[in-house]
């Protein structure tokens, strides 16, 4: 038995919804074949954009999406993409394949428009020009005469678009052009400079940050920035830092199978999941020394799994399948997210279809929702509610072992969060455990009706399809929420808030 305290009367930060963001990047199937098909498709479709993807994002409530990259970013000229004649590139990054730019700036706006979602554009730093972006935000927001404003015109959108979050390169440190962080945290100065609030636009404006654990790069990019000299602060020149975290098997060089791995692996993939929470804090407690007031949000734009592509795919396409497991990574993922909603202002899956840990699967006309989706459907209610914090006297834990020098890990096998919003309390807790966990959730400060609660699991962890049903094991006993959980499972349960 393991027991925890929630105290009901005692909110705390607000968790964002965009920490249950996305990601569509020109890579593999993402855009092509999987969003957008062409006009002419016999799938259905409006102005090319698949309408099944787009209800299928809408049902898992996606509150934004960032394109075009990801590493093509850095590699993409928006004026490719706009207006009728658009000459076509080489996407060398991404299985080195020629695409014709059909898919631009007006059809990403309108798949935004279908989604009722809010657009994150990443812009080029790499290999584009402090004009071409400013041009771009222009191009986007501004809505008088200006020279951007009758050149969207001419394309045949006459209103402005609100674009709020915009991404100031991608990956400087790597692909975005192998910069040092010092050369990087000047052109965030410079970039965040000309990129300008036009009407009533406001940006939001993502300076790129770490990799991993890459502390170096952000003591250097806050201390750079955060001292102009000048009377500007931080959040002048960006409102939003960026991080990135892979999972996968025991190294970047070793992935591993998406399908075939025993449980060595799978505690292995889970620990790695779990770094996510000391990243997250050691990368705040040194944006902090800068910024201890927290204006400026930490973006963890790129997370998820990432397994050896699958066999007989385009390598550069990023194709893998998905298990259990890979529901049980987002399950945590998120939990570590809404803990740290003080800081972490959004985040976002890699990526939405067809590439690494999709939600949604195309093949032809046929559409899969993935187990990833499904724990995204089941976690959508956290969005925008205050945290309350889940107080543990002692949980199982597991220590797996770890590569090269690093120690082993006490990995916790469950994890949970709770928040509540509009009177309405919302539970969700994984165990990660290969045996059932009993828990005991009391809610202290104020009286609680269950109205019912879901569980997420299979019959296996390599299973490739979950099932998500009512859930029995949920009880309320006088004001202690028991919720017997089976082995390697997910559960939702919500409750109302009595008067």
């Amino acid at each position: 038995m393991t027991k925890a305290i929630v105290n009901l009367d005692l909110p705390g930060p607000l968790v964002s919804r965009h920490q249950h963001g996305h990601f569509a990047e020109h890579l593999g199937h993402c855009i092509y074949e999987g969003i957008f098909v062409g006009a002419d498709s016999e799938i259905p479709n409006d102005k090319g954009i698949r309408l099944d993807v787009v209800e299928a994002l809408k049902e898992i409530g996606i509150p934004n999406l960032r394109w075009p990259g990801g590493c093509f970013a850095d590699d993409y000229h928006w004026r490719d993409g706009i207006g009728t004649d658009r000459p076509t590139v080489v996407n060398s990054l991404w299985g080195d394949v020629v695409e014709d730019n059909s898919f631009g700036t007006h059809e990403f706006m309108h798949l935004i428009d279908l989604l009722e979602t809010e657009p994150y554009i990443c812009g080029n730093v790499g290999s584009g020009t402090v004009q071409e972006m400013s041009q771009w935000v222009e191009y986007l927001t501004r809505g008088d005469d200006s020279p951007m404003a009758r050149l969207r015109r001419s394309n045949g959108r006459d209103e402005p678009w609100t674009v709020k979050f915009w991404g100031v390169g991608n990956e400087s440190w790597g692909c975005g052009g192998n910069m040092r962080p010092e050369h990087y945290a000047d052109l965030a100065r410079q970039y965040g400079t000309y990129c300008r609030d036009h009407g009533d636009n406001r940006l939001y404006r993502i300076a790129c940050g770490a990799n991993v654990d890459d502390y170096a790069w952000t003591q250097t990019l806050m201390s750079t920035v955060g001292d102009l000299g000048c009377g500007c602060r931080p959040a002048d020149h960006f409102q939003g830092l960026s991080l990135h975290h892979y999972t996968f098997g025991k190294s970047w060089e070793e992935k591993g199978s998406a399908t075939d791995f025993d449980t060595d692996d799978y505690f292995t993939t889970v620990a790695n999941a779990w770094r996510m929470d000391e990243l997250i804090a050691r990368h705040s407690t040194i944006m902090d020394v800068y910024d201890p007031t927290r204006r400026i949000g930490l973006i963890v734009d790129e997370w998820g799994t990432w397994w050896e592509p699958e066999p007989g795919s385009n390598p550069g396409f990023l194709v893998q399948r998905q298990t259990l497991r890979d529901a049980l990574v987002a399950s945590v993922t998120l939990d570590i997210f809404h803990a740290h909603a003080e800081r972490v202002e959004m985040a976002n899956l890699a990526q939405a279809v067809n590439v690494l840990q999709a939600v949604l699967v195309t093949d032809g006309a046929t559409l899969t929702r993935t187990p990833t989706w499904h724990v995204f459907e089941m976690n959508q209610g956290h969005g925008d509610g205050s945290l309350l914090p889940v107080q543990w006297n002692e949980r199982p834990t597991r220590s797996v072992p770890q590569e090269g020098p690093r120690p082993d890990v006490d990995l916790p096998l469950l994890h949970a969060s709770v928040t509540v919003k509009d009177g309405r309390v919302l539970v969700s807790a994984t165990n990660l455990a290969l045996e059932p966990q009993e828990v005991d959730l009391e809610l202290r400060g104020g009286s609680v009706s269950l109205d019912g609660a879901r569980l997420l699991t299979a019959s296996d962890l390599h299973d490739e399809e979950v099932s998500v049903t009512a859930f029995g094991g949920a009880s309320l006993e006088g004001g202690v929420l028991k919720l017997r959980m089976p082995a390697t499972s997910y559960v939702v349960a919500e409750l109302t808030l009595e008067a």
